[in-house]
């Protein structure tokens, strides 16, 4: 929902070739794609208004057109749709089509955010070790206690983004058969004195301890502005006093994504 509303009208229904700069050939969308079965649509409190008002004729005529074309294309298609906003606020505010709302709301099912179900933390971080590890070929069967620990002891901001990040990080910087809590730690904006100090005691020598500090203090900073600002890369650059494009790359170095922040 973050793309510009051609792009994503053109991911949604599909285009014909020539229907916008750069489409040199045509393309199913994914309404298309799932013709008779369930597509889920993530982020659906961010469309505009001109694609809510698409989205709102497939529903309810089951049918659409692609981008540069007049044949109509029918389509039974289940949507299942989620939202980090509170959509009912957006339709008294006039961000978010009502009609369209109630066309959706058959069925709501509510998460809660990771920090009030910390008991799945250790399942989540057992399930996204054997995901990377599996990905980037490494022999990694499991977290030891210490670590679970200190994941437990998270607010985790930015949910189960934000805990599957962490651990692709772990995975990655692991050189043995278990993730360490001083990896995790690595991997975490310093959050209290116990992580600080499993990261600091931990027989690192002098120079690679001070630069992996300065690398923790640039990561928590960066971190802390994209919490602040709820992950906008340019109100967060901007208050840093850092050019955006550095402030781009800091977070592509750091692994961060503005998505993690989005609560």
């Amino acid at each position: 929902a973050a793309l510009p509303d051609s792009l994503l009208e053109s991911e949604l229904f599909g285009h014909e070739k020539g229907a916008f700069t750069g489409a040199d050939r045509a393309r199913i969308g994914r309404f298309e794609q799932a013709a008779g079965g369930t597509l889920f649509l993530d982020e659906i409190g961010d469309i505009s208004s001109a694609t809510q008002a698409k989205l709102l004729r497939v529903l309810q005529e089951k049918s659409f057109e692609r981008l540069g074309s007049n044949a109509s294309i029918k389509v039974d298609v289940r949507i299942i749709s989620a939202t980090n906003k509170d959509l009912r606020k957006a339709v008294r505010e006039g961000e978010f089509r009502e009609d369209l709302y109630y066309r959706l709301n058959v069925m709501i099912i509510q998460v809660p955010p990771l920090r009030d179900r910390l008991e799945d933390v250790p399942l989540l971080a057992a399930h996204f070790i054997k995901r990377y590890a599996e990905r980037f070929n490494k022999d990694i069967s499991g977290i030891d206690a210490e670590a679970v620990h200190l994941l437990g002891k998270q607010t985790w901001p930015g949910n189960v983004r934000q805990l599957e990040n962490v651990i692709e990080r772990a995975v990655i910087l692991e050189k043995t058969d278990t993730v360490q809590v001083n990896t995790v730690s690595r991997c975490l904006p310093p959050s209290d004195e116990t992580s600080f100090r499993y990261f600091v005691y931990d027989g690192v020598p002098f120079q690679k301890a001070k630069k992996d500090l300065v690398d923790r203090f640039e990561r928590d900073y960066i971190t802390r502005m994209l919490e602040k600002h709820r992950g906008k890369i340019v109100d967060a650059a901007r208050e840093a006093e850092i050019d955006y494009k550095n402030f781009c790359e800091k977070m592509k170095r750091y692994q961060l994504s503005k998505w993690d922040f989005k609560e």
